[in-house]
């Protein structure tokens, strides 16, 4: 297992990937704040939060798509489970080891942590960011030529995962390589239902069962 902020000193370029790593948390978790802003993300990165969200989205594509719609709703929260097997029990338990921010004495003095714990496994890469980014690309990949609107998904993942480091779980690199790997999954999955469901389309749907 690959160990973070430990071990021998890491090349040149490293160090100064993690000093702007640590610059930019910083910023984010105790310069670039506000009392709204404390209690806006505390929110938005509970699952619960989003509920309605999803309850719409299953509604949307069981009513527009018929068996289709069925099947999307099954590969949706596959993504899911795939995105948070991979990031969490491959990469952070087997692959790589990083202390989070609330749980690193370096930050012990100034940093806000906002939850009411700090998880004790690794934070890299961020579960939370590559389930989200790999929710996003999927819903984008196959709900996207039915509305141009459904490119704001992006903004839902960013915001989601801006959190985590707004609130000291994370640093913004876990988030980074975290949603990259989800970005690969989506689309993967998206794929993969579009080879066995072809490309949605409402209009064309709606039309063939007039």
């Amino acid at each position: 297992m690959v160990l973070i902020d430990a071990g021998p000193p890491h090349p040149v370029f490293w160090q100064k990937i993690l000093q702007g790593d640590y610059w930019l948390f910083s910023r984010i978790n105790q310069h670039w704040t506000s009392s709204f802003l404390d209690t806006v993300f505390s929110f938005i990165r509970q699952g619960e939060f989003w509920i309605p969200f999803y309850l719409f989205l299953l509604v949307f594509v069981t009513l527009n798509f018929g068996k289709k719609g069925w099947l999307w709703s099954l590969y949706l929260p596959m993504t899911f489970i795939i995105s948070e097997l991979i990031s969490r029990y491959l990469v952070c338990d087997h692959l790589v080891f990083r202390l989070r921010p609330c749980n690193n004495p370096l930050w012990a003095d100034s940093m806000r942590l906002l939850t009411n714990s700090c998880p004790t496994n690794s934070g890299f890469a961020s579960p939370h960011a590559c389930y989200h980014f790999a929710m996003a690309f999927f819903i984008f990949r196959t709900l996207g030529p039915t509305s141009p609107w459904w490119k704001g998904i992006f903004i839902w993942a960013s915001l989601t995962s801006y959190a985590q480091v707004y609130v000291g779980i994370h640093y913004p690199l876990d988030i980074v390589l975290g949603g990259s790997l989800g970005a690969v999954i989506g689309i993967s999955t998206a794929r993969l239902f579009r080879l066995q469901a072809g490309t949605l389309h409402l209009q064309t749907y709606k039309s063939s069962h007039a």
